[in-house]
């Protein structure tokens, strides 16, 4: 399971190729792969390459290798500034002279572009033919109810679900799914899919690790983006605020709510339920329908903040988009963790897949004892 958060998704990046190098089987052991935000991509990609695991993971390593800002957006001085005066317009006149039909900052046609030419996404059926996959799924934030849908495809056996806020409907996956499950509101379009408009699949997806329990997954291995954080009991923390609050600290701890946090819950709440299910005899342990069920979760984490680690990025963004967000103090310490989330640069998604790929290797021993079964399984998988 892999969530996402921006160019932050070039983390699991790294912890893949390490994966890839760890796993001696040339068949992926993940028969189950879910995604959310940027992480989508990264699952459909090794999705579709699930025949040869070290290849697709190589394919994605080289892919964000290569990427720079005008890879993911547009970065023209013209058409930067071309949408940030629709957005004036638009606010100073107060609706006056009409809309302009505006509703993000970045263009995001050359993301589109690339997926298109990068992910062969023909190639999930065949897998799920042979069985070298069980099901997929990526998850998308609905503008019209503010559901979290996961658009899955996979084996018969697995059933459309319906919670509290969330649903998982099958379709045959295509590159809109994955651009809405990635689609960080206000910064980058909606992504229509049928008659309505999606969002960043982070957004309302409290639950990040129910579309992999939901598609049959046994155990889970989650890929996150964020280090382990210890609570404050009663210390003040270490970090001290001036006499104001910069609009970009603001937007940070917003984004960092939106795509990071519902992973360290969840993982949380798994963990209780399966202690409280290897409580149960196995009489009471739900129906047949809906058995309740033990799922070991393996989390890799990265052991730096990414955030932090984009501090002198601001230097190497596009001059005028530079300009935009200095203007609401995104420079620096202050607007790393906004920043984190658009430095699509290559040494920030260098570092990143460097500190993903060596935590990974430093839990050697945890991951291949998590994986033992499974590498069994798929080794004379062809």
């Amino acid at each position: 399971m892999l969530t996402g958060g921006g160019a932050r998704a070039a983390y699991q990046v790294g912890a893949l190729r390490a994966l890839a190098e760890l796993i001696p089987a040339k068949a992926s052991p993940f028969q189950v792969i879910a995604g959310v935000s940027a992480g989508a991509i990264n699952a459909v990609s090794i999705a579709c390459g699930a025949n040869d695991f070290r290849a697709a993971t190589k394919h994605l390593f080289d892919m964000w290798g290569k990427l720079s800002p005008d890879c993911v957006y547009r970065t023209s001085a013209l058409n930067l500034l071309g949408i940030g005066s629709r957005w004036l317009k638009d606010l100073a006149a107060g609706g006056i002279l009409g809309s302009s039909r505006i509703n993000y900052l970045l263009d995001t046609a050359p993301l589109r572009a690339m997926l298109a030419a990068k992910l062969p996404l023909s190639k999930l059926s065949l897998h799920f033919a042979s069985g070298l996959l069980h099901g997929v799924a990526v998850s998308a934030t609905s503008y019209a109810d503010g559901l979290a849908v996961t658009f899955f495809d996979g084996s018969r056996e697995i059933e459309p679900w319906r919670r509290s806020m969330r649903v998982g409907v099958r379709e045959r996956l295509r590159l809109q799914h994955v651009l809405a499950s990635s689609s960080i509101p206000i910064f980058f379009p909606p992504v229509k899919i049928g008659k309505l408009y999606y969002a960043d699949g982070c957004v309302c997806m409290h639950n990040p690790l129910s579309p992999a329990i939901h598609l049959g997954a046994d155990r889970i291995l989650a890929i996150g983006v964020q280090t382990a954080k210890v609570p404050r009991i009663g210390n003040p923390p270490a970090i001290a605020h001036g006499d104001w609050l910069r609009p970009s600290e603001i937007a940070g701890v917003l984004m960092n709510a939106l795509f990071l946090d519902a992973l360290e819950a969840d993982l949380e709440r798994l963990e209780r339920v399966n202690q409280t299910v290897s409580l149960l005899p196995a009489d009471m342990r739900g129906t047949s329908a809906q058995p309740l069920r033990n799922i070991p979760v393996l989390a890799l984490r990265p052991s730096q903040d990414l955030g932090s680690l984009a501090a002198d990025q601001p230097v190497k963004f596009p001059r005028i988009l530079r300009y935009l967000l200095k203007g609401i103090g995104a420079e620096g310490e202050t607007g790393s963790d906004l920043l984190s989330y658009l430095a699509f640069e290559r040494e920030y998604v260098g570092r990143l897949m460097q500190l993903g790929y060596e935590d990974t290797l430093k839990q050697r021993g945890a991951v291949e004892e998590f994986l033992e079964d499974q590498v069994l399984d798929t080794s004379g998988v062809a």
